[in-house]
């Protein structure tokens, strides 16, 4: 009994921590205040004023598009390389999952770094290309092992099965590996929207003030102070950003 007490006490604590800041964030947002962190009555205002706020509506748009179609590149890359990585094998090939799992570990500022720095030698000018390929690059590998934990799930026998059939490695691929992982999938692209969506220390070294996305204009906008609207974008994105995760967890949840 002691034992189930301190392990709810534990999780409720790591919970507060998580989520205190994102409520009193959004609380704030109705406050009917000029100051971001008083209490002043009930207001909307601040969410009218967000949305009739055209700059922010632009970089919002910006995202999404920027957001869609790194989420899209990467789902293709990342499905590709999981089938790869599981159907065949490869020289090199622990040298790529070992790889894969470098990206996701090493700190953003490291990546953004290095890709400036090669978008520079190959004298690529910073933008939207260079946001585009930087985001698929941070973005692909979590496609790819979501992916991969979806192929290594399943029952092999299928595949032998249909080989003996006389399907070729196209129609085992075609009718029979991406209607199974096809949960995974929408779960990859949907993680490698939000992880786009959202990022900002990526974005601040390949980005360029031609393509102003939304995570570098809200953090060009708290450098003079956090302002009741900058609460209420953010109340925005983290239900955006919730929905979505919650999305991806039903998706990967699904057995068929």
């Amino acid at each position: 009994m002691v034992r189930k007490f301190l392990k709810f006490l534990y999780i409720l604590t790591v919970y507060l921590v998580l989520y205190i800041p994102l409520i009193v964030a959004i609380v704030l947002s109705f406050s009917n205040s000029e100051i971001s962190d008083t209490w002043n009555g009930f207001t909307t205002k601040w969410y009218s004023n967000l949305f009739s706020n055209s700059d922010l509506l632009q970089a919002a748009i910006r995202s999404i598009i920027l957001a869609t179609m790194s989420a899209c590149l990467s789902t293709v890359v990342g499905t590709i390389t999981a089938i790869a990585l599981h159907r065949y094998k490869f020289i090199g090939q622990k040298v790529v999952y070992s790889s894969l799992s470098v990206i996701m570990m090493s700190p953003e500022i490291v990546q953004g770094i290095s890709l400036v720095v090669m978008f520079i030698v190959l004298g690529v000018p910073l933008g939207f290309t260079t946001l585009l390929l930087s985001h698929t690059v941070f973005c692909f590998p979590y496609v790819t092992m979501t992916v991969l934990a979806r192929l290594k799930g399943f029952d092999k026998q299928l595949i032998e099965a249909a080989s003996d059939l006389g399907a070729t490695d196209v129609d085992i691929v075609r009718k029979i590996l991406i209607p199974l992982i096809i949960p995974a999938v929408f779960a990859g692209w949907l993680m490698s929207f939000t992880l786009s969506i959202d990022d900002v220390v990526i974005s601040y070294f390949v980005g360029d003030k031609s393509f102003e996305i939304l995570p570098l204009k809200i953090y060009s906008m708290v450098q003079t102070g956090i302002k009741p609207d900058v609460n209420a974008l953010c109340a925005v994105l983290f239900f955006v950003t919730f929905f979505a995760v919650i999305l991806s967890y039903k998706l990967l949840k699904i057995k068929k």
